[in-house]
């Protein structure tokens, strides 16, 4: 539990209606699950963070910043912690030129909007990518052949002392579904994407294509994380659970989708633990048959 003296603490940096006790996550991540957070901040601006990230690592509270949660699976018993949400209050998108300066709680079917409308090609992949700026490069979001390595020119981060740092392209080091800052106790601020011109049109007939390939082949209209394991080496995820006979299998709410064997899905009334077993029986069943281990893209929070 957080205890008085910290919320007042929390409250010399953030307003106090930003703050809120015992928050349900469930409204916070995709999968539409979770407990409740002891303690969830909606920053507003660089400053927050730092005076917030500092204090909490200064008397050893442990904190998760939050984006979108497209990605997350918190536990149904919560988290024993501070949620910090970079979100809508931190999501101002500026354009000049080729290119896009975004803040890290703007989502990406945001920035690939603004794009749009300015003419610019090249962040068209990440229009149907449900998870924020932030979120997006720190685990190097792709699709469709595209991916934030490709785009972003520079990386404003805020380290777990309070620096603020900016960091290029190489020194992100991204890799598949990686970066440099997963190594690092930094949390993402803003991101340049540096983007080339493109007919207007031309721009956003791609992004409807993309847009209809997803509502054909993948479970839309369920909750979800996306894809939750990442692919292995010489493989394709889905194809082996399909392979090892999963398609549609089912622990209590969650379920194999039926459309797409790479998504675990809640049918309405899963649990967190429903859909950790759910991804526990994959992992195990496609190990015995194919020999390969299945990591998941979701993170596990609160277990």
């Amino acid at each position: 539990m957080i205890s008085t003296a910290v919320v007042e603490a929390l409250g010399s940096f953030v307003p106090k209606e930003n703050i809120r006790l015992q928050e349900p996550m469930a409204g916070h991540n995709t999968f539409r699950i979770g407990g409740e957070a002891d303690c969830f901040l909606q920053l507003e601006n660089e400053t927050q963070l730092k005076g917030v990230q500092r204090y909490l690592g200064l008397a050893g509270i442990p904190f998760f910043v939050l984006g979108n949660g497209s990605n997350l699976l918190v536990s149904d018993s919560g988290y024993r912690g501070v949620v910090l949400q970079i979100g809508q209050l931190m999501s101002d998108i500026r354009v000049e030129g080729c290119r896009i300066t975004a803040k890290a709680g703007a989502t990406l079917a945001q920035a690939a909007r603004a794009a749009a409308e300015h003419g610019l090609t090249g962040l068209e992949f990440a229009s149907g990518i449900p998870g924020t700026v932030g979120g997006g490069v720190v685990m190097n979001a792709g699709a469709y052949g595209g991916e934030m390595a490709q785009v972003a020119e520079l990386v404003k981060v805020v380290s777990g002392e309070g620096e603020i740092l900016e960091l290029d392209n190489d020194t992100m080091e991204f890799g598949y579904r990686t970066s440099s800052i997963k190594n690092h106790p930094f949390t993402v601020t803003e991101v340049v994407f540096r983007l080339e011109r493109g007919d207007r049109e031309a721009v956003r007939r791609k992004m409807e294509e993309l847009a209809a390939r997803r509502r054909e082949k993948q479970p839309l209209e369920y909750p979800s994380a996306g894809s939750t394991f990442k692919r292995p080496e010489g493989h394709f995820a889905g194809k082996l659970i399909m392979e090892a006979g999963l398609r549609g299998f089912q622990i209590g709410g969650a379920r194999v989708s039926d459309k797409h064997c790479g998504f675990v899905v809640n049918m309405g009334d899963a649990t967190a633990q429903d859909v950790r077993d759910v991804i526990a029986r994959v992992q195990e069943q496609v190990k015995d048959r194919f020999h390969v281990e299945l990591e998941p893209e979701v993170i596990f929070l609160g277990w």
